[in-house]
């Protein structure tokens, strides 16, 4: 069965590139392409594709508020932004609207293609760049939480390659493990760290990382005393 992929973006050569990608790449279907945000309004609901790739910065109605409106409609539907913006506000106005992943359109053909397959499958595909964005930003805000279970040492490696902007099949290939069992280890760590994304985990874990370091440096300069 293929992928289903809706494109919704307002430059017509890359429009167009990007049907030819999906359409041309064996697993893929482009489901169908628009030139605008109301376009997609008033047509992606009827069509119901797998996945949705979304320029942030269309013409009219921009792509958050575009996704914002289609996701209450397609619930299933995973929606990836594309875009040549790495402000963190724009991310999160995106993710908070109800994307699932947040890509860059200088992003290789090859990995886009994953990318969609990601989503598609569970998760949450970002560009090394953009995930260290959101780490950074959430890492000022967050307090880490003493009371919660420590990660094994292979459950803590696949939270470090997430931190880069690894995709889970990236990780499973680094690792030398099946994506089955990535997707196993996923599942341990939201149980352990109680969260429920990709993002929060690597988050609080990098948090409780750092509250250990600082522990362990404050302990030791008391020890030189």
């Amino acid at each position: 069965m293929s992928i289903s992929v809706s494109i919704v973006e307002d430059d017509t050569k890359v429009r167009e590139s990007l049907a030819r990608l999906i359409d041309g790449s064996p697993g893929y279907q482009c489901a169908s392409a628009h030139a605008s945000g109301e376009s997609a309004l008033a047509e992606i609901p009827r069509v119901k594709p797998n996945v949705i790739l979304m320029d942030i910065n269309l013409t009219g109605i921009s792509g958050v508020e575009c996704a914002r409106q289609l996701k209450p409609l397609l619930p299933n539907t995973q929606i990836i932004m594309l875009t040549v913006y790495q402000n963190t506000e724009h991310i999160f106005d995106a993710l908070a609207a109800g994307a699932t992943g947040y890509m860059l359109k200088q992003t290789k053909p090859d990995k886009l293609l994953i990318a969609v397959k990601d989503v598609y499958e569970g998760g949450s595909p970002m560009s090394s760049h953009i995930a260290r964005k959101i780490v950074q930003s959430f890492q000022q805000q967050s307090a880490p939480n003493d009371e919660t279970p420590s990660l094994s040492p292979r459950e803590a490696q696949v939270i470090e390659l997430l931190a880069k902007g690894y995709l889970y099949k990236e990780v499973a290939d680094t690792m030398g493990v099946s994506y089955a069992t990535i997707h196993t280890h996923i599942r341990h760590i939201y149980e352990k760290l109680q969260v429920r994304s990709r993002t929060e985990a690597v988050v609080k874990h990098l948090s409780q990382m750092r509250r250990a370091s600082e522990d362990e440096s404050f302990a030791q300069s008391f020890q030189r005393r």
